[in-house]
């Protein structure tokens, strides 16, 4: 099953591309309207997933040049537009599906699932464990982090360190727990290195406003979850 994704939302694009691919299928990516459009005409996709606006040529305007050419190929808009006229607009121009920015990441491969159910293509689900606590959501075997909007790219060990800590939360966790369960026997890494792991975990799931996750207790280890604690 071969999908076209377009979009100039570099950030977004490339973890989208690598999560659809670990989903079992082909993905080809485009960063223009341009590109995207010479990709269609040369391309036979089974879904296109297409950003309204886009530099070059629109995503509306490729779908409707893909609709005059009677051509039945789903489209997936992703857009930050979300009135009623634009949604309007968008399935009057050809588009099969709307899906407005930040979307949560299960719901878009619910749809992509759905589109080429409806297209006729077999569909092959892929379990895939994912793991929520408040507005945080894991998917941890393909290491991406879901968190208001943002797609979160995360390491091995950071998938695993989140991992074991949402299926934790609310407990207090030792350095030596952590140790016993991200790394192998004979690995002895320092408590420098779990605190600068997590570190780089926090820097990736709390940014700007967003309420902290990971809770120090000095001298102790680590609490996970939205409620505060008490520092000890």
């Amino acid at each position: 099953m071969r999908i076209l994704l377009v979009d100039d939302e570099v950030e977004l694009t490339n973890p989208l591309s690598r999560v659809l691919t670990r989903e079992g299928y082909t993905v080809d990516a485009a960063y223009d309207g341009t590109s995207g459009s010479e990709l269609v005409q040369v391309g036979s996709y089974d879904l296109l997933i297409l950003d309204w606006m886009l530099p070059g040529k629109t995503g509306l305007e490729i779908c409707q040049e893909l609709r005059r050419q009677g051509k039945a190929t789903p489209v997936l808009f992703l857009t930050a537009k979300d009135t009623l006229d634009d949604r309007v607009k968008g399935l009057d121009a050809g588009a099969d599906d709307y899906l407005v920015k930040p979307f949560e990441l299960r719901e878009l491969l619910a749809r992509v699932r759905a589109l080429l159910r409806r297209s006729g293509v077999e569909v092959h689900n892929t379990p895939t464990g994912h793991l929520t606590v408040a507005d945080l959501e894991l998917d941890f075997e393909n290491q991406i982090a879901y968190r208001q909007g943002r797609i979160i790219e995360l390491s091995q060990k950071e998938s695993l360190l989140l991992q074991y800590f949402m299926e934790h939360t609310g407990q207090l966790l030792t350095h030596a727990q952590i140790m016993q369960n991200l790394w192998h026997d004979g690995e002895q890494p320092s408590s420098n290195v779990i605190a600068a792991l997590i570190r780089l975990l926090r820097r990736k799931i709390e940014v700007g406003d967003e309420t902290p996750m990971i809770h120090t207790v000095y001298g102790k280890g680590y609490r996970f979850g939205t409620a505060s604690v008490e520092l000890v």
